[in-house]
């Protein structure tokens, strides 16, 4: 029996999901949290053999709960399921660590096989993101400035464009607020920015964030 934990802020797609695996036979659905480090406290409790994740949380990203999903049992398999169409997420996450990316639009069957894949230890990708990131991996013409960041930069930058107040970014990801301050004139240094807003702009720029999340 494989046991699943679902980790994902919006409640109508942990349903769906929890509907379109109630019935297969050898998985198990034994969890689910709308945030990051809710489900992270669940992961140490229910112990699961894999976590559908969606990179877009509202406290923390994808990618810290990868980090410490890991960090707490390095046998866990992570698949990301998301809706992001930035090709940035999947390159992070699966250097983070995660099994595989998809989109939330795959069937029922592509679902069940990815999940029965990723047990056994092999790396799913759905083939439209799978292309993409073949294509930018070779085209040389266009800098990534996000590779820039490392993940733990990342974070903090995601929650500075989000508008988060330094110490909730540094209660959130359980670090000092002088380190938070630290990443922050690293981040700017890297990207070549001097502000927050020049930050942001940046960000809804390419495609990290919508205007909206950022206000």
């Amino acid at each position: 029996m494989i046991k699943v934990l679902l980790i994902d802020d919006h409640t109508l797609v942990r349903a769906a999901v929890r509907q379109l695996l109630l019935k297969v036979q050898g998985i198990e659905i034994i969890g689910e949290a709308g945030t990051g480090d809710e489900g992270v406290k669940l992961a140490r409790e229910l112990h699961p053999d894999m976590v559908l994740l969606d990179i877009k949380l509202p406290d923390i990203t994808g990618l810290e709960v990868i980090t410490r999903l890991l960090r707490t049992d390095p046998r866990i398999k992570i698949i990301i399921l998301s809706s992001s169409k930035n090709d940035l997420y999947p390159r992070r996450a699966l250097d983070a660590g995660a099994q595989g990316y998809l989109s939330k639009d795959v069937s029922k069957e592509e679902l069940v096989r990815a999940i029965k894949a990723a047990k056994a230890g092999q790396q799913v990708i759905n083939p439209l993101i799978a292309s993409r990131l073949a294509l930018a991996k070779i085209d040389e013409k266009v800098p990534d400035l996000w590779s820039l960041l490392g993940n733990k930069e990342f974070e903090v930058m995601m929650m500075t464009v989000r508008s988060v107040p330094i110490k909730e970014i540094a209660d959130r990801l359980h670090i000092n607020h002088k380190t938070i301050h630290s990443y922050r004139c690293r981040i700017f240094e890297k990207l070549k920015v001097e502000n927050d807003v020049d930050l942001t702009l940046l960000a809804i720029r390419d495609g990290l964030i919508t205007a909206d999340e950022a206000s």
